[in-house]
């Protein structure tokens, strides 16, 4: 902790790394003046019962994405998430399409991916707007903007705002990229996760007749969860890789030895984020048919997030999910073709796709831990709810809401951005404070 307050101290007694903690700071001052600025005709008595109701679903993650502007349901109410959508389709069409593949192995090919992706953000932010008006509607029983869609005039003004919206999110995020430090667009959705977390502890500690037992087990659970995200996140399989030598004229070059870093868990947290939008279509779809016992059931189920069928679903997919997306992410890093390339290889592995095959092989083991880990981090909402239940039978506490539930105030997906994003804007401040006290005592 202490060595956290002297390399924030030791970068701002260095005018650029000053200048660059400002610009960010400014930059996130401002998404959040435009977090609160909503888009028109918001029933605003319906966004806020659905907000009390399913806060702990796909709507709390949306609203965890914007940065919070899905709580006023403001122009940025969708946040960087069609571009983060935008980024996960062209990663799972670059290995399918062989122009993507080959593109991605050119000069300048991933500039070139990046300005795909920019294009195919603004078609994704149009889908998601109506989408998500849409789905907010059929949540809450009511809809987030009455006269969306049979006004022609006003579903145009709020589809233009909230992609424009959106477009203006992702150029802040780049501009704290460029000019500031760390990831913008983590830095963005770290900003709207601290920013939340004093009110949602505020309503768990009044929304109970037990604050200090809430205070408490969020207490042990943001520290325990704390320690367990870094020690996974942190976790690397190391595999060893020699470099041949090459002899030319009287010279020897090459040699040496290496290692392939695999992390424990490579894909952070968007198996959480493909799992929560697709668990909530049975309880969405379930409405379009006559009412019955099938259909309360999975309602109550699926659309009120409880009971063990909601949360062993929840478990599979973001478990299945995580595998999937890792191994798409191992193939197109091409590990053999590149360690062929530079004249290296594993020992004891022939080179190629046997080498192909062995690196698959290792991360999927090591993937197994990062993928229960992040399955345990997707259910902690239902533990908690099940204990509160146990310790207090007489209570009517359900894990629907930051207000009634511990685990909610910081939820596990914000928590794995919180520690991610913190790393990483600390190892970036410090690779500025050694490259500057480099320059001087080269100086």
């Amino acid at each position: 902790m202490f060595g956290l307050f002297d390399a924030f101290r030791n970068a701002w007694r260095l005018p650029d790394v000053r200048n660059k903690l400002l610009i960010t700071g400014l930059i996130l001052v401002i998404y959040q003046f435009g977090a609160h600025v909503p888009v028109v005709g918001v029933n605003r008595l319906a966004l806020e019962q659905l907000l009390t109701s399913q806060g702990g679903g796909i709507v709390g993650t949306l609203n965890l994405l914007s940065g919070g502007a899905v709580r006023n349901f403001s122009v940025l109410a969708m946040g960087v998430y069609p571009f983060i959508t935008a980024q996960i389709i062209i990663q799972l069409l670059t290995p399918l399409i062989p122009r993507l593949e080959a593109l991605q192995r050119e000069p300048g090919g991933q500039d070139t991916l990046k300005r795909y992706t920019y294009i195919l953000t603004i078609p994704m932010a149009i889908l998601q707007a109506v989408g998500q008006i849409n789905i907010f509607g059929a949540l809450g029983g009511q809809p987030i903007i009455p006269g969306f869609g049979s006004d022609p005039m006003l579903t145009i003004a709020v589809i233009a705002t909230m992609t424009g919206g959106t477009m203006f999110a992702i150029w802040l995020g780049e501009l704290i990229t460029e000019q500031g430090i760390g990831s913008g667009l983590s830095i963005i959705i770290f900003s709207g996760i601290v920013a939340q977390a004093p009110t949602h502890l505020g309503q768990l500690l009044q929304g109970t007749t037990q604050p200090i037992w809430n205070l408490a087990l969020f207490v042990a659970i943001t520290l325990i969860s704390v320690v367990i995200i870094i020690i996974i996140t942190e976790g690397v399989r190391r595999i060893p890789v020699q470099y041949g030598k090459r002899v030319r004229g009287r010279r020897q070059y090459g040699g040496g030895s290496s290692h392939i870093p695999l992390k424990v868990n490579a894909v952070g947290m968007i198996p959480l984020i493909f799992a929560q939008s697709i668990i909530t279509f049975p309880a969405i779809v379930v409405n379009l048919f006559p009412a019955g016992p099938v259909r309360d059931s999975i309602n109550q189920s699926f659309g009120s997030q409880q009971g063990l069928l909601y949360w062993a679903t929840y478990f599979l997919l973001v478990v299945g999910f995580t595998f999937v997306y890792t191994d798409i992410m191992v193939a197109q890093q091409n590990l053999s073709d590149q360690l062929q390339r530079n004249g290296g290889f594993i020992p004891g592995i022939r080179p190629g796709k046997r080498t192909q095959e062995y690196i698959q092989r290792v991360t999927r083991r090591i993937t197994l831990i990062g993928a229960f880990f992040l399955g345990a981090v997707a259910v902690v909402p239902g533990l908690v709810d099940l204990l509160n239940r146990i310790v207090f039978p007489n209570e009517a506490i359900t894990g629907a809401s930051a207000s009634s539930n511990a685990a909610l105030v910081i939820s596990g997906s914000g928590l794995i951005i919180v520690v991610g994003v913190v790393i990483e804007t600390m190892r970036q401040i410090e690779a500025q404070l050694v490259m500057r006290n480099y320059e001087g005592f080269m100086s």
